[in-house]
């Protein structure tokens, strides 16, 4: 690895009140990929490791389709810092199509270095096969095994920064939500803090903060496909960090990382929900796998 390159970033954790109460400099090894003449894919190296995938029924917002908690054993893969850009979507895009066409331009809120939005599971794919076409590396989608063990980046909490989430270090919606008397969505997470509601996409990176393996908006800013098929518990889920498919099917596909559009329990490193694979909103978009 001596002949890659280093990142450095800053790693923030926070006490039950969001209060931030250590910031340390973290380094990682990156590869980068040029897409074109101005646009580069920085990844980040995700060692090898094994975790506890999924969450305790005690943590706030636990769901049953976040059990049973389950060992799993990774290999070293790579993942994209960040959530793929509308720069290297538009990169991609304009390659030979492989299987289906790519809208060059399909996101709601334009920037060069805002995420990609309005995805279609399928259309990730393809971004996927082009680039590993592009780059002759074998890139796909995170499995979810992959997604979560990145985020958590050895971490136990709720959120890689620790007990809670506040908006100064995160794009997700901090107020809370009624309709009808009802409290439909909570700002705050725990002991946490309300915050900003943004309503739209930051820059990837924006907050300047990133977990220990140098990953930047794991929790927020859009939710992210992976490539597991939908179950609705872990039970048989693969122990080796493999994606959960099957040879043909047209089940809805998984989502992580919450969003700009949802409240913090939904950006937690456990939350997983789902989607139908044909579909896109304002607030999906991917990372990539290698």
């Amino acid at each position: 690895m001596s002949d890659l390159p280093q990142l450095s970033f800053d790693v923030v954790t926070v006490d039950a009140t969001g209060q931030e109460k250590e910031r340390h400099q973290g380094h990682a090894f990156c590869r980068v990929e040029t897409l074109d003449e101005n646009t580069t894919l920085e990844l980040i190296r995700i060692r090898a490791g094994n975790f506890l995938m999924g969450a305790d029924r005690s943590e706030l917002g636990w769901r049953k389709s976040q059990a049973p908690q389950h060992p799993v054993t990774l290999a070293e893969f790579w993942l994209s810092q960040s959530p793929i850009t509308q720069a290297q979507w538009q990169a991609i895009a304009q390659l030979p199509k492989i299987n289906i066409p790519l809208n060059p331009q399909p996101s709601c809120f334009e920037g060069r270095d805002r995420p990609v939005e309005q995805i279609t599971w399928y259309e990730a794919v393809e971004f996927c096969d082009r680039l590993a076409r592009h780059c002759d590396r074998p890139y796909r989608l995170p499995s979810e095994a992959e997604w979560e063990y990145a985020a958590r980046a050895q971490t136990t909490t709720p959120f890689h920064f620790g007990p809670t989430i506040t908006t100064d270090l995160a794009n997700y919606s901090g107020v809370s939500w009624e309709y009808d008397g009802k409290i439909c969505s909570l700002g705050h997470y725990g002991d946490g803090p309300e915050g900003e509601d943004r309503r739209e996409t930051t820059s990837t990176g924006f907050f300047q903060v990133a977990n220990a393996f140098g990953l930047y908006d794991v929790h927020g800013l859009v939710r992210e496909w992976c490539a597991d098929e939908w179950h609705d518990n872990y039970n048989e889920a693969p122990a080796d960090g493999s994606a959960w498919t099957s040879a043909t099917t047209t089940a809805q596909r998984v989502l992580r990382g919450g969003s700009w559009n949802t409240g913090p329990k939904l950006c937690r490193s456990a939350y997983r929900t789902r989607f139908d694979p044909h579909a896109s909103l304002y607030d999906i978009g991917f990372r990539v796998a290698c």
